[in-house]
């Protein structure tokens, strides 16, 4: 890798943080002290001892997640193995045995493997190299002009691609991740100095770009279906994009600026490297066999996944050109068996989408459901609205999935809207659909692309928790504020 260019407005880095020694037995104290803790609480009534136990270690699971005792992955395989020793879900240990080993077996977990390949053959032939100094050239002179330039790459890619795993994981995330290396900034070294802000602007993004389009999101189809056959509300593709169309434009527009706000950049520009980064392609020269190779390959699976996704599955897709970037020599299974964070990534996914079907498997989700709805439904129509749009958003703390979280809770909140008397339907149905991308920004696991944008090493565990629930709590606020009477007085 060249040296990094001379920049301007840079700010120095702070002296990193040594940690204290002698207090690392904090990071095990709080799970363990919140685990315990819901563990000798009486059982709540409709639950069974059971539900309300498995509750308790995924709370501990999740506090060791955000705390980081260990790394995530092991933490997620600790949790898994403990539930089904003490056979949580599953009646027998063969049972038990298939539950926790069944998120290996999901469609999201091996999409968001074979992204983080996408990755490495963009990495491997340098063809990520070239475009991210290509965008370089074209808009370095601000970083909030790259920012805005991955916005614009997700928004064009979003309405013919239902899979953001694919779109956002597959094809934005290895040609952002060569960017920050050319202003040398990485994961071990001034993170911060950009990386940061371009990770979490193109993970953030996606999450509104979900939003926006009833074909962004593969939860948004499930939802629609649901929505027909339990509130009786059909929702076209136009009626869901001019229903969400004054709060997407806002949040979309806001959020690269929200970022460089909220989680600033320390380059705010630099002129000399958009000459710098001519040059270098200068002097790569022009493009080699394996770079075309790479180039062939993203865009057929680009094409497989907007075109023939009713043929076959997005990660089908994805697995075929990872079969032919073998064959072809863009990549050999040796850097695959290599590539550790693809291999912790897949683990710590895997054990997470366990660990939250298990929660909707022992009941835990129908009940706090219907606790949800029952304790709102003596409050004013509009007041309903509102309480009940923001347990369903922020209840996606308990889920790996977005589309388990569709399946697993929309069906419960939506029957109940129907029955309480004065509610309008259709306003309410709306905006519980409309925060199925939204709410994918709350976690590192909250839906397909995290594990992507955060295994890149570039956003701090506690950094992307906070920003996560600063993001979320903002685009719910917005959605709330100016969606709802939007909805309320066009849709």
């Amino acid at each position: 890798m060249a040296a990094a260019p001379p920049v301007t407005e840079v700010r120095k880095p702070s002296a990193p943080v040594t940690p204290a020694r002698g207090y690392g037995w904090l990071k095990w104290l709080i799970p363990l002290a919140l685990g315990i803790g819901l563990r000798i609480v009486p059982v709540p009534n409709g639950l069974t001892a059971d539900a309300w136990h498995f509750f308790a270690l995924f709370a501990a699971v999740i506090a060791g997640l955000i705390v980081e005792p260990l790394p995530g992955p092991a933490v997620g395989f600790i949790g898994v193995t403990i539930a089904a020793l003490w056979l949580f879900v599953g009646k027998t240990p063969t049972e038990a045995m298939r539950w926790s080993l069944s998120g290996f077996s999901n469609d999201t977990v091996w999409l968001i493997f074979a992204a983080n390949m996408f990755a490495l053959g963009y990495e491997a032939t340098g063809l990520g190299r070239r475009i991210a100094l290509l965008l370089v050239k074209l808009l370095g002179k601000r970083t909030l002009g790259l920012g805005y330039a991955v916005a614009l790459a997700d928004l064009v890619l979003a309405p013919f691609m239902p899979s953001n795993t694919a779109r956002s994981g597959g094809t934005i995330y290895p040609v952002v991740k060569n960017i920050p290396p050319l202003y040398g900034s990485t994961p071990d070294h001034s993170p911060r100095k950009i990386g940061s802000y371009l990770m979490w602007t193109g993970f953030a993004t996606t999450n509104v770009t979900s939003s926006m389009f009833l074909t962004a999101l593969a939860p948004n189809l499930l939802a629609i279906e649901l929505a027909r056959k339990i509130a009786h509300v059909d929702i076209t593709w136009t009626a869901w994009f001019m229903g969400f169309l004054p709060v997407g434009i806002l949040l979309f527009a806001a959020t690269p600026l929200l970022t460089y706000v909220l989680y600033p950049p320390e380059v705010k520009r630099g002129t000399e490297v958009v000459f710098w980064a001519k040059n270098e392609l200068q002097m790569l020269g022009r493009i080699t066999r394996r770079e075309i190779t790479m180039a062939v390959l993203a865009l057929a699976a680009l094409i497989a996944w907007i075109a023939g996704s009713h043929w076959v599955a997005p990660v089908t897709v994805a697995m075929g050109v990872i079969s032919l970037m073998i064959l072809t020599g863009v990549v050999t299974w040796s850097n695959i068996a290599a590539n550790k964070q693809a291999w912790s990534v897949l683990v710590w996914f895997a054990t997470l989408v366990v660990m939250a079907d298990g929660l909707n498997s022992v009941g835990f989700l129908k009940w706090f459901a219907d606790r949800t709805v029952a304790s709102v439904t003596h409050i004013p129509p509009i007041a309903i609205i509102v309480s009940v749009v923001t347990v369903f958003f922020f209840v996606h703390y308990l889920f790996a999935s977005s589309t388990a979280h569709t399946a697993a809770v929309l069906p419960v909140f939506l029957a109940a809207m129907v029955a309480v008397p004065g509610v309008p339907t259709r306003a309410v149905t709306l905006m519980l659909v409309y925060t199925l991308g939204l709410l994918g920004v709350l976690t590192p696991y909250a839906t397909g692309p995290s594990p992507i944008w955060y295994g890149s090493g570039y956003i701090a565990g506690k950094d992307f928790w906070k920003q996560g629930f600063i993001m979320g709590t903002i685009y719910l606020a917005v959605l709330l504020i100016v969606g709802l009477p939007y909805v309320l007085k066009f849709a």
